[in-house]
């Protein structure tokens, strides 16, 4: 069973949305570790700060399986489909890694090129998995994490528990 990140996140109604998520995937996958969350401001337009996080999980299902049970996760959170790239956001839910899996996409490309791209991506990854390597560039999210983080990358950790 391939080793599955996830990346979670929402600025409307966020600690609701958040918590649909990781509800509706421990009921679909089981046990799942879960990062510290962090307030980051919204990228790409004026709107909420984002409350962000990362999950992995162990699951027995495709990609494209696991890609069918996000967007109707999505449903359950009331997101809308279309409209501007950088917009409020009930939830978006991104596999950053599935297992070792590289594909240059489209439709999807892994290791998403987020994780290297946005602290609050790669902070609560880099918290949950230290030591886990990018598939590409063998380095750990860790070393990643020292290299792009600048005065803390405008992150602030934030209690939301999801018990």
């Amino acid at each position: 069973m391939p080793r599955v990140y996830l990346s979670l996140g929402s600025n409307v109604e966020p600690e609701k949305h958040l918590r649909i998520a990781v509800r509706e995937l421990r009921r679909r996958h089981g046990e799942l570790d879960v990062s510290p969350v962090y307030r980051s401001k919204a990228v790409g337009f004026d709107g909420d700060d984002f409350l962000n996080l990362v999950v992995a999980c162990d699951v027995d299902c495709t990609l494209p399986s696991l890609v069918d049970e996000i967007e109707a996760i999505h449903d359950l959170a009331g997101r809308r489909r279309g409209g501007a790239r950088f917009a409020p956001r009930t939830l978006d839910v991104d596999v950053l890694m599935y297992g070792r899996l590289v594909t240059p996409g489209p439709p999807l490309e892994l290791p998403r090129p987020d994780v290297l791209r946005y602290g609050f991506v790669l902070k609560p990854l880099a918290d949950l998995a230290p030591d886990e390597t990018h598939p590409v560039t063998g380095r750990t999210f860790a070393e990643h994490w020292r290299t792009l983080a600048r005065d803390g990358d405008g992150l602030h950790r934030v209690e939301l528990d999801f018990d």
